[in-house]
């Protein structure tokens, strides 16, 4: 907690009585200043002439500022909008700040509290601590003073933000190096993904992604956040399928001190530190059905109510969800609610399978191998005749990740494995095949590298586990 003051007596400040009226000084400006323009702050005191004082000073500045004479009319204003700091006289009558900012923590209020006083003795300080308070200013104080401790706030929130969605994504991505941003290729299949993708990504409207595992989905909803007007803001990748059933509510929507056992401190869920930005739900018909509901309501009200809260919170978000399963199959099954995939299905774009996109496979080869050997440390293999000619015939059942990690174990074994149609140990070129025959050949020598460790094989090739049961199956091994 940082004790700001404009004198060294001001933290002796008066033991009884009104506290006294602010100092205001030269007004600050300048750069270090610019995170306020967004910023909505709400002033929480019952002087009149402090309020006047604090609007002038940030109304300026700030996208929104409101103000509450009592912890009453702030408690009401809590309840219908959403505030990035909240600036609170600790001395006012029926109710002090640090107590009142204490219940509101404790009914889902997770916002920057700014403490304002002339009674800095040692308690306070301890009490407005354990209430949450992020900062504590002296009176009297100059305008730069509030200003800086406002902007101190927002800096702090927007790197622990930043930290854990960073933090996040590494957990939750599958592909953690490059082209996480940009559709590579030019075929006609992957033309049309693109255009489609610039006419809807600077619109509010929410887009199912539909294809095959690998084929690229979180690199389209990358794509459409980086073209949209919300470029600037939060990117929040969610793969519902790899939290949880019962932790997934938490993590979404955020939950309060003492919520469920372990919830120690309260935290701001996924919803939350996407907003302003963009938040993608990966595998959504893997969502289970009591969150399907929650969803819903998110998506029709704008407003999320953490676990274990008394208040909703308003969010502004765009959406964007992926899914490899067929969701109107789903909801004939009755495990996908019809309800939900209406809303969802405004504009969906599908994902063709690398299979389907020509000479695509080719580029993104070169570019694999280039941007890998350059990550590992490891020098390129040259891609040949005989190799292209086998990406070009091979089915891919994994897609672009199959074909990444393709390039990754090619790399760390100096060669081409020999049974995707490379060179072979005898210089000779393989003798081409089937597809199937290259599937089946290429997907046998991964298991025999792992040791018929299926999943690990799974894992390696970007396909699902059942994939390779029932190729195995199939072709009775």
């Amino acid at each position: 907690m940082t004790f700001s003051t404009s004198r060294a007596g001001a933290a002796a400040g008066p033991a009884a009585g009104r506290e006294p009226a602010v100092k205001p000084g030269k007004t600050a400006a300048g750069p270090e200043f610019g995170a306020l323009a967004q910023a909505s702050i709400l002033i929480v005191d019952d002087e009149p002439g402090m309020r006047n004082f604090l609007v002038r000073t940030l109304g300026p500045r700030c996208k929104l500022v409101d103000e509450a004479a009592d912890t009453d009319q702030a408690s009401r204003k809590l309840d219908s909008n959403r505030y990035d700091v909240v600036i609170l006289d600790n001395i006012m009558p029926g109710k002090n700040g640090v107590d009142w900012l204490a219940e509101q923590r404790a009914v889902g209020f997770f916002a920057d509290a700014i403490l304002i006083t002339a009674y800095a003795d040692l308690d306070t300080a301890i009490q407005a601590l354990r209430a949450g308070a992020a900062d504590f200013v002296l009176k009297p104080f100059r305008s730069n003073q509030i200003l800086n401790a406002v902007a101190r706030c927002l800096d702090r929130v927007r790197l622990q933000r930043e930290n854990y969605v960073l933090r996040y994504a590494l957990r939750a991505s599958s592909d953690r190096t490059f082209l996480r941003d940009n559709l590579i290729g030019q075929s006609a299949a992957t033309l049309r993904v693109r255009e489609t993708i610039a006419r809807v990504a600077r619109l509010p409207t929410s887009v199912l992604l539909t294809g095959a595992s690998g084929t690229g989905k979180e690199v389209a909803a990358r794509s459409i956040h980086s073209l949209s007007d919300r470029a600037d803001k939060p990117f929040v990748p969610v793969n519902c399928a790899a939290i949880p059933p019962e932790m997934i509510e938490a993590e979404l929507f955020g939950h309060i001190k003492g919520a469920f056992t372990g919830a120690d401190s309260g935290r701001e869920g996924l919803f939350l530190y996407a907003h302003g930005g963009t938040l993608f739900l990966d595998e959504i018909g893997e969502l289970p059905l009591p969150m399907q509901s929650k969803l819903l309501r998110v998506l029709e009200d704008r407003r999320v109510r953490p676990v274990g809260s008394e208040r909703e919170v308003p969010v502004d978000l765009r959406f964007i969800f992926a899914t490899n399963a067929e969701l109107q199959k789903e909801v004939e099954k009755g495990r996908f609610r019809a309800d939900l995939f209406y809303r969802l299905n405004v504009m969906q774009i599908h994902l063709p399978l690398l299979k389907d996109r020509g000479d695509d496979v080719q580029e993104l080869a070169a570019i694999f191998m280039s941007k890998l050997s350059t990550q590992l440390g490891m020098p390129p293999v040259p891609i040949d005749a005989s190799v292209r000619a086998a990406l070009a015939s091979y089915d891919w059942p994994g897609n672009v990740r199959e074909l990444r990690n393709l390039i990754e174990r090619t790399l760390i074994l100096g060669a081409f494995p020999d049974d995707f149609a490379g060179p072979r140990n005898d210089g000779q070129s393989a003798p081409a095949d089937s597809l199937a025959e290259l599937e089946r050949r290429h997907i046998l020598g991964v298991l025999k590298e792992v040791n018929g460790n299926r999943e690990e094989a799974a894992r390696r090739l970007g396909i699902s586990r059942k994939t390779i049961d029932r190729k195995c199956a199939l072709w009775d091994v």
